[in-house]
């Protein structure tokens, strides 16, 4: 077991290896105008639009037929690596890998903030996107450029057309975001790269790194079974495909199934698995996570395990003790890179503003949770949320909506009574809850802040049985405390006009259920 880690010290400058131009302070770094100059073809095909259209090409449906021949195709792996002469390179960079089924994201988010603040460059590769793809992609905190993403896009396209085949085609969507990652890590020359998986582990693009420095998995729960298998052991012996022979491994309290999986494979490997306790709370002096809910004191502790060890891994164990096992204060750098960290769509709260509603009267809580297990931990931060603001204004007049999408994939069955349990368990009731059609999502590739088309007739059958669950759980009439949508402009303009007619109600709107809808929600209401 890991209890808290204790740093003995810290360095008021970076390490000694360091340039005079880089500062420990946890903020982003300013990057160089200069660039170098553009091929004839990419020059030729310089638009962003244009590189997102090229891109989207690669999506292709996910099937369970698919699942067969993963390892062939992750073997494809190496083939364009070797294509792009990233082999080299991507050996060289210094990778920090995270798997798991909830938390990961906010995990590497931590990770990076942390190593950031202490004065490292670093790289960072997440998924999915909210808005735009360049999200994936972040250099010293600030996602990459557009100018940047053209150049290296078209870099790795032109060589993978050229070179690919039918025995080799061309790489699926994510494969080519993860080689795009490598290509831009490597290129910018980063001190660390906090690498998050996709999908699984074993079979992911990011497993092609075969000597990371340490390995995370957060939390396990049922997610994507039609890849990954129906039990949590399937589960969790495909995330614990990305531990590799002689390097650490973490992890944090899991089901019993799921640890026994995660055990065996450590086993096999020979490699230590050390779990770590939540953090305490008390260490980070007053102030709060940067990701809100309780359930970020376990991603931000295996944080703090990824990060200790890299240090020692590296060359860098003059700035923490080798003796983790000790429970004392942390040093600044950790307490800014926990207390300043962001991802948006999780646990986001955001106040809209309108001339027509007083400032505070209408506000957006965004969560991306769209697992069973992530829903509830949705619920119980909203939960928190509003009861804490009634305690501070207890005489103010409340009221809840709930917007809502899941994928068809997903079981409603499965993810609304939680949510509903929870928040009234809280003392939490919905006065309404709003459910939404796909095509309510906007481009989700590139950075149009313009809604698609809407089609003239919009196929609304799985929101009405959405909202069949739903009024099974509230037990009310048909349409009396639920609406169908046919799109996020229509609903988004139906909640402003309730909340304008009522002028001395503020409106707590919960957007959950799909990251892509939480997506669309941001670019809406802050456009």
């Amino acid at each position: 077991m890991l209890p808290s880690i204790t740093f003995y010290r810290t360095f008021p400058f970076p390490p000694p290896h360091r340039s005079s131009n880089r500062f420990p302070f946890c903020r982003t770094i300013s990057v160089s105008a200069a660039s170098m100059a553009l091929s004839g073809s990419l020059a030729k095909r310089s638009s962003y639009e244009e590189a997102v259209s090229s891109l989207s090409s690669l999506i292709t449906s996910r099937t369970r037929t698919d699942v067969s021949d993963l390892n062939e195709q992750f073997n494809w792996m190496f083939h364009y690596l070797k294509m792009l002469d990233l082999d080299g390179p991507v050996s060289q960079l210094k990778v920090i890998h995270v798997a798991g089924t909830k938390g990961k994201g906010s995990t590497c988010t931590f990770t990076e903030s942390i190593l950031r603040c202490y004065g490292f460059r670093t790289g960072l590769f997440t998924s999915p996107h909210l808005m735009d793809v360049r999200e994936r992609f972040r250099v010293d905190g600030l996602e990459i450029s557009d100018e940047k993403f053209v150049k290296y896009f078209w870099w790795c396209w032109d060589r993978l057309q050229e070179k690919t085949d039918d025995k080799i085609p061309m790489p699926t969507y994510f494969r080519f975001l993860a080689l795009l990652a490598f290509k831009i890590f490597s290129a910018e020359q980063v001190d660390v790269v906090v690498l998050e998986v996709g999908l699984g582990g074993k079979y992911d693009a990011t497993n092609v790194v075969e000597a990371p420095i340490v390995c995370g998995i957060s939390s396990l729960g049922y997610d994507h079974m039609d890849v990954l298998g129906n039990t949590l052991t399937e589960i969790a012996g495909e995330k614990a495909g990305i531990f590799k022979k002689g390097v650490a491994a973490y992890t944090v309290p899991q089901p019993d199934e799921a640890m026994s999986a995660l055990e065996h494979r450590a086993s096999e490997l020979g490699i230590s698995l050390e779990v770590v306790q939540p953090l305490d709370a008390a260490l980070l002096n007053g102030q709060p996570l940067g990701l809100q809910g309780d359930h970020q004191f376990i991603n931000a502790a295996l944080a703090i395990a990824l990060v200790c060890t890299w240090l020692q891994k590296t060359g860098h164990g003059d700035l923490i003790s080798l003796d983790c096992s000790n429970n004392g204060p942390l040093p600044e750098q950790v307490i800014r890179g926990l207390t300043t960290a962001s991802l948006q769509g999780r646990a986001q709260i955001v106040h809209l503003q309108d001339d027509n509603i007083t400032p505070g009267d209408l506000v957006f809580y965004l969560d991306g949770a769209h697992s069973p297990e992530s829903m509830e931990m949705c619920a119980r931060w909203f939960s928190q949320a509003i009861n804490d603001e009634k305690q501070q204004q207890p005489l103010k007049d409340y009221r809840q909506i709930l917007v809502f999408n899941c994928m068809s994939v997903r079981d409603p069955e499965l993810l609304l009574p939680r949510l509903f349990n929870i928040c009234a368990h809280q003392g939490v009731q919905f006065s309404k809850a709003i459910f939404l059609p796909n095509q309510s999502q906007f481009n989700k590739l590139g950075s149009s802040t313009a809604p698609p088309p809407q089609p003239q007739q919009v196929d609304l059958t799985w929101q009405l049985t959405l909202q069949r669950v739903w009024e099974k759980l509230v037990q009310s009439d048909k349409g009396e405390r639920s609406s169908v949508f046919s799109s996020l402009p229509e609903a988004v303009n139906w909640i402003k006009e309730t909340a304008r007619k009522n002028k001395s109600t503020r409106f707590q709107i919960l957007v959950t259920g799909s990251l892509h809808l939480v997506g669309d929600m941001i670019r809406l209401i802050k456009k």
